[in-house]
């Protein structure tokens, strides 16, 4: 019971029966530490993953900039083509979908290995209002998206300043 005093969430819940495998001094604090541990870590893949690894999920990495005529995104999708992607603007976001296909075949005096990798992926990019949909423009070279959305006029206007008074 000597580890039951040093933890203050432990002081006011039952004690376990006397010999029991729990009554070694430090379980309480093995128990809270991976507690603590598995509520850091909920919904993270820990999943340890090699640069050969090549089943995880794919999800293309963003550049989002933001200036006063417009908005422009950037997405690396490395050993795709234009027609693999799949642009959709609404008035509050813009969805990039596509699907990576990847075939490889290596073929010796020996063996034969065939690699297929198949997948999907989604991002959604929340707009702010005042896009000038119509201009929207959309570039793909060397494994790079380039997405332009002009701001309206509307939305170029910046807002006022209010002073604050001391009262």
């Amino acid at each position: 019971m000597f580890g039951r005093n040093l933890l203050p969430s432990l002081w006011n819940s039952t004690a376990p029966a006397a010999g029991a495998a729990d009554d070694h001094p430090f379980s309480g604090i093995r128990r809270e530490m991976n507690r603590i541990f598995d509520d850091f870590f909920r919904g993270m893949e820990l999943t340890p993953r090699s640069p050969g690894d090549r089943f995880h999920r794919f999800v293309p990495s963003l550049d989002i900039r933001e200036n006063d005529k417009e908005i422009t995104i950037k997405a690396e999708l490395p050993g795709m083509d234009e027609k693999d992607v799949e642009l959709l603007l609404t008035d509050n976001a813009l969805t990039i979908k596509g699907e990576k296909k990847e075939e490889k075949e290596e073929q010796g005096k020996d063996y034969c290995h065939m690699e297929c990798i198949y997948g999907s992926f989604q991002r959604v990019v929340p707009l702010p209002e005042g896009i000038d949909m119509k201009k929207a423009e959309a570039e793909f070279k060397k494994g790079i998206l380039s997405i332009t959305l002009p701001k309206t006029d509307i939305a170029k206007v910046k807002g006022k300043k209010i002073e604050i008074k001391a009262a």
